[in-house]
């Protein structure tokens, strides 16, 4: 009888998979129609969404940052807000203000922006750390807190980010705790001649991101996070996981190595990355696919003479020889 219900249970997950590899390529198609020519930039972006973490996104103006981001909230039916950041901004700008109410005996709060599902934090390094500072609750305990109270986020709650990786006059350099606290770091790119043709002849008065609807409910979303989190994760490639992070601890090019909350996201952006590919159990290429979005933020190199894009691609090839270096498990 024992068998015969584990024979059972194991088939409702097998379709269980199945369901959500669908679920997953329908969300992801729909964004394609907006960000067009980026496969790879598109899945890297669902997979945080789909592991419950933060996007950063560090590319020149005009890639399609911000439609990205629109694409991703209307395609599970969220509501999206941009916060253009500026050296003005006060925290309060972000996360709400208490107003006394017309009685004049007590205080009401007026949420912020803070308080919609996806969150677009535009050009981030902009403002100063105090005002940067305001995220870091929520990125890390989807709770707001203000005057003694404590306010929860509804869910899914994300913050969607990007700075210019080449312009650093009037900018305030995200700390390490801060970037610690994004998921994955993306850079969009130009998109190819062909494709860039096909966006640039198809703009007109309206937005793409008008032409797309939603496919994903959110309990959809809610429910294919929680069957990521059942992918089976052997213990020997949890080892291997653990030998890449402690390899960035003791590489002689980096100064600092990779966190332990680094090592939890890639793990759990490795089950997401096994669940699109319909598979309910992780294998090492889902791993090494993910170091570089996962760590490339998170490690700082010892060498002073790059900022910016120089700073990445400087990390992201050290990386790179520390996949290579480390054993794989057979």
């Amino acid at each position: 009888m024992d068998k015969e219900i584990l024979t059972i249970a194991t088939r409702i997950k097998d379709n269980s998979i199945v369901k959500a590899g669908l679920l997953i390529d329908r969300l992801v198609s729909n964004i394609e129609k907006v960000i067009i020519g980026k496969p790879q930039v598109v899945r890297y972006a669902v997979t945080t969404l789909l592991a419950g973490g933060h996007l950063l996104i560090e590319d020149v103006p005009g890639v399609g940052k911000t439609t990205l981001a629109a694409a991703i909230a209307k395609s599970v039916g969220g509501s999206f807000m941009r916060i253009q950041f500026t050296s003005d901004m006060l925290p309060s700008d972000i996360i709400g203000v208490s107003i006394l109410r017309k009685s004049g005996e007590d205080f009401e709060f007026i949420p912020g922006p803070i308080f919609h599902n996806f969150v677009l934090a535009d050009e981030i390094n902009r403002t100063s750390p105090r005002t940067q500072s305001a995220l870091l609750e929520a990125m890390s305990d989807t709770k707001i807190s203000v005057e003694n109270r404590t306010y929860d986020l509804k869910f899914p709650f994300m913050i969607i980010a990007t700075q210019n990786p080449l312009e650093y006059h009037g900018t305030y350099p995200l700390p390490e705790s801060q970037l610690d606290r994004f998921m994955m770091t993306l850079e969009i790119g130009y998109p190819e001649g062909k494709y860039e043709r096909v966006v640039v002849s198809s703009q007109d008065h309206n937005s793409r991101v008008d032409l797309i609807g939603e496919v994903l409910t959110l309990e959809e979303l809610s429910d294919l996070q929680r069957l990521a989190e059942t992918v089976a994760f052997d213990d020997d490639l949890l080892s291997y996981l653990m030998d890449l992070v402690e390899a960035t601890r003791n590489a002689k090019h980096l100064r600092l190595g990779v966190s332990t909350r680094g090592a939890i996201f890639l793990r759990k952006t490795a089950q997401v990355s096994a669940l699109m590919q319909r598979r309910d159990y992780v294998i090492p290429d889902d791993i090494k696919g993910l170091v570089l979005p996962i760590f490339s933020h998170r490690v700082v190199t010892k060498s002073l003479s790059h900022s910016g894009i120089g700073r990445s691609r400087e990390a992201k090839t050290i990386l790179s020889d520390i996949i290579e270096s480390v054993p794989v498990p057979l």
